[in-house]
């Protein structure tokens, strides 16, 4: 075939597009879409080639034997299926035969017509042998020219019809139409079936359908006037062998480049969609977290005030009491009565009030406490259902039917399956609910801890955190207040003594508010943490898809604008 020096610079061109498009299939890792690629990049040098299909017993093969001119038989025909491979029929000094794989073989044969064009001849469409079709589909995107061979007297079964589809409409080929056999039919019932052919390929969208009746039997016999095969001669030689056939390939194979990266860029607009879905996923739930946080960070708050407000009445009530007892002629009063009774002396007073304001602080204490751990436990338990319900009810991702990004979508759903896995074990785990932070030091925790399992033990680990930090604020101001007690003699002023009870009271205040907000907002964060800690796959996934969504998009469209530019500027 002769190429002109422009066709031959613009070839070379596409031959380096197609390269870095191979090179892109290969980074997306789909090994059909690199296969498919590399064959247009291996027949890209290869005469024009046309690819002969059709349904079995249509009479593909001896069409080719008729169109190639030959005085043997290329093809073997018979009255059985006889094509069980695909034959790539190429031009060779000499007749030689090269099995490439079991479905497929190549024949050279030193026929002239040969050196302009290539022959693909195919199982039928309908062939029931394993494989065929699927080679047959893999050859079509590296096509010049589909020559759809029909038996003239049905040229309406759906199966070839289907595979019509897939070839004009999933890869755009330019279509020539063959009713076979019409040595087998009279005129008029050829002439119908010919409008019919016509009127059913405009229908499935081809603007002036090309169809040739031949009969091949008539070729071969020499009944040339007969066989009709003129015309497609004729054909051939003005789109192919007439010098058109090196420009018309090279546009074709710019055709199926655009085509593979429009495909390409439909995955990537679905894959695009799914990261989307995927990330607002994930910021819901980081929104969830932050929001179950403060809902279980306002109990906290609820039950610090709580304890706080019965804190400051039974401190308050105490300290009324000792200011009142401490006054001139109440200690008088006890000073002469201690003198019979040592239990009306001042010592045993102040033993029983610093008795009683442990036994009132404590019973105070601890009514609060269980009416609020309830709802700080109900909220922090939500806090890890709501997470668990999300993951397991979420269809988050738009479902691809995009086979470019097969594997990617594959392992996306392993992620996401791996995290409800992942989740459903961390919620059956009482370890991770647990926070030795939150104890002091040598506390012996309640052994009901152990027990349980996962978020069920919430109420009762904030329980005993809450009652171990009162505990310890409690009993050091009660220390401190026994303290100040014993040091209390006759002689010492009384609003010392209130003076310095008050400023122990306040301390105790202070210092169990820190802890228990310490502890318990600490609690709070740790498990929201925690929880958040299982999206650590999720992120990266994410992290990688968007860098990837972006470096396949400029790739794409840098190799999209040099194949237009090239395509807009060849004249075929």
């Amino acid at each position: 075939m002769i190429i002109n020096q422009r066709t031959q610079a613009l070839r070379a061109q596409v031959e380096d597009i197609v390269k870095d498009l191979q090179g892109l299939s290969q980074e997306i890792g789909n090994k059909e879409l690199a296969g498919m690629v590399g064959e247009l990049r291996n027949r890209m040098t290869e005469p024009f080639m046309f690819v002969i299909v059709g349904e079995v017993k249509a009479g593909k093969s001896s069409f080719v034997n008729a169109l190639l001119e030959s005085e043997r038989e290329i093809c073997p025909v018979a009255p059985q299926p006889m094509t069980d491979t695909i034959q790539q029929i190429l031009y060779g000094e000499k007749e030689e035969i090269v099995v490439v794989n079991p479905y497929l073989k190549k024949v050279f044969l030193p026929i002239d017509i040969l050196r302009d064009i290539a022959v693909v001849d195919t199982p039928g469409t309908n062939s029931i042998v394993e494989h065929h079709q699927e080679i047959t589909e893999h050859f079509i995107p590296a096509s010049d020219l589909v020559i759809f061979v029909f038996e003239a007297k049905n040229p309406y079964r759906q199966s070839a019809w289907d595979f019509f589809d897939f070839i004009h409409k999933d890869w755009h080929k330019k279509i020539i139409f063959v009713l076979q056999q019409k040595d087998l039919m009279s005129a008029d019932d050829l002439a119908v079936n010919e409008r019919g052919l016509y009127d059913y390929a405009f229908k499935k969208g081809v603007s002036e359908p090309a169809i040739f009746a031949v009969s091949a039997k008539a070729e071969l016999e020499g009944k040339y006037d007969q066989s009709n095969f003129s015309t497609i001669r004729d054909y051939i030689r003005t789109h192919v062998t007439g010098g058109r056939g090196a420009a018309l390939k090279l546009k074709n194979n710019i055709s199926t480049s655009l085509n593979i990266l429009e495909r390409i860029d439909l995955g990537l607009i679905t894959r695009a969609e799914q990261f989307k879905a995927d990330s607002a996923f994930r910021l819901d739930i980081r929104q969830t977290l932050d929001n179950q946080e403060k809902k279980s960070n306002h109990q906290v708050g609820l039950l610090i005030e709580n304890l706080l407000n019965g804190y400051d009445r039974i401190t308050k009530s105490v300290g009324q009491e000792l200011s009142n007892g401490l006054s001139f002629p109440a200690m008088l009063k006890r000073s002469v009565m201690g003198i019979f009774s040592k239990q009306a002396s001042i010592s045993d007073w102040l033993n029983e009030l610093a008795k009683k304001l442990e036994l009132n602080l404590n019973a105070e204490l601890r009514t609060k406490l269980n009416d609020g751990v309830v709802d700080l436990a109900d909220s922090v338990q939500q806090m890890a259902k709501m997470i668990d319900l999300k993951i397991r009810n979420g269809s988050t991702a738009v479902k691809s039917d995009s086979y470019i990004f097969e594997d990617i979508s594959e392992k996306r759903a392993s992620v996401l399956r791996e995290l409800q896995e992942a989740f459903a074990r961390f919620m059956s785990r009482s370890e991770n609910f647990n926070d030795t932070r939150v104890f002091p030091e040598n506390t012996q925790v309640s052994p009901n801890i152990a027990a349980g399992s996962g978020a069920a033990l919430i109420g009762v680990i904030l329980a005993t955190v809450t009652h171990v930090a009162m505990l310890d604020i409690t009993g050091g101001v009660l220390a401190g207040v026994g303290m100040l007690f014993a040091g209390i003699t006759a002689g010492i002023q009384r609003k010392k003594i209130v003076q310095g009870y008050e400023q122990e009271i306040r301390e105790g205040r202070s210092r169990m508010e820190e802890a228990l907000q310490n502890k318990l907002r600490g609690y709070v964060h740790t498990i929201k943490s925690r929880i958040d800690d299982n999206f650590t796959e999720l992120d990266a996934m994410l992290a990688n898809e968007e860098v990837q969504i972006v470096h396949f998009k400029e790739r794409h469209a840098e190799l999209t604008e040099r194949l237009s530019s090239i395509d807009n500027g060849l004249d075929v």
